[in-house]
């Protein structure tokens, strides 16, 4: 029997509880993120790689060694190392005379690589540069795509669904106003660049019921552009995106929802006879026994008629 084929069960509770959380979830909590470095790096990508890391905190994880990996060569030591630390995303910073200033973001599938796009920092300004207030630890931001390029592009589309999967946290039904405090703007130009900006959300009165709203850059400031990618399968892809079978919505028939979410149905019932439908029981409408009496001689000479034509019919 092989290794791959070889199933290792659990031999203590723990173990068994370590093993059904790695297991596929119907709705998966957020993703981690693995930062790390490679043989070489600039003082721009450990600032930039640092500034993010702490934007993804608390779901984030940071190797402070540097490591002799050249991802699209070889990615297997990044699977690895993905597998090692539960952590679907990684973001890797690397730099070389060819290629300085690089970033490598990407995802796995399956503790595979699913896919990955290389940009080249072109400016950076960091955190420490603005002087404003900082966000709080954990809060979901409000991610804003401008630009038709986004859609005009197979790899600009592929970035902005990493981007999406990179700062997406819990899955929530609504969203308080009040919670809004922290907005990542991603700007595609027509030259090819990607302006990525930051900003602390602030309401202000406005007189009304809707408050006034302010933003203030808080950094990081980035531009990037595209280099290198690698594109998933599409198999591949479809099957990373397919949803479980306990969140497909199945279609009910003669159930409708109309525009403003009431739900409508509608009911075939038979033909009915009115004269035996069930009344309310009330000695105001109850017959007397001279009406049943009458009623039942009536139907004992509708049968004696029938009966009477169905003779004359055979004679005849």
């Amino acid at each position: 029997m092989s290794v791959i084929q070889r199933v290792v069960k659990p031999t203590t509770r723990k173990g068994k509880k370590v093993l059904l959380k790695r297991e596929p979830q119907v709705i998966e909590g957020p993703k981690r993120a693995l930062f790390f470095q490679g043989r070489k790096t600039s003082d721009k990508v450990r600032g930039l790689l640092k500034d993010l890391y702490d934007i993804k905190k608390p779901d984030a994880l940071k190797l402070s060694r540097k490591n002799d990996i050249t991802i699209f060569e070889n990615a297997t030591p990044v699977e690895a190392f993905c597998k090692k630390l539960e952590s679907p995303l990684f973001m890797m910073g690397s730099h070389s005379k060819k290629r300085p200033d690089n970033i490598v973001v990407g995802r796995m599938y399956n503790y595979t690589l699913l896919d990955m796009i290389e940009l080249y920092v072109e400016s950076y300004e960091g955190l420490k540069e603005f002087a404003a207030s900082k966000i709080t630890l954990g809060i979901k931001p409000c991610l804003i795509f401008n630009g038709p390029q986004w859609e005009q592009s197979e790899e600009l589309k592929q970035l902005k669904s990493i981007f999406i999967d990179f700062f997406h946290r819990e899955h929530v039904e609504n969203v308080r106003l009040q919670g809004i405090e922290h907005t990542l703007s991603f700007n595609a130009t027509p030259d090819g660049k990607i302006l990525l900006r930051s900003y602390k959300v602030f309401l202000k009165k406005s007189g009304c019921r809707t408050p006034r709203v302010e933003l203030e850059e808080i950094g990081p400031r980035v531009d990037f552009s595209l280099r290198r990618s690698k594109l998933p399968d599409e198999d591949l892809m479809k099957e990373a995106c397919r949803k479980p079978k306990e969140l497909k919505v199945t279609k009910k028939k003669n159930i409708t929802t109309d525009e403003l979410g009431t739900t409508r149905g509608r009911i075939h019932i038979g033909r009915q006879d009115i004269n035996k439908l069930q009344t309310r029981k009330m000695k105001g409408l109850k017959k007397t026994a001279a009406e049943r009496k009458a009623e039942k001689a009536k139907i004992k000479t509708i049968i004696v008629n029938s009966d009477m034509n169905a003779v004359n019919e055979m004679r005849g």
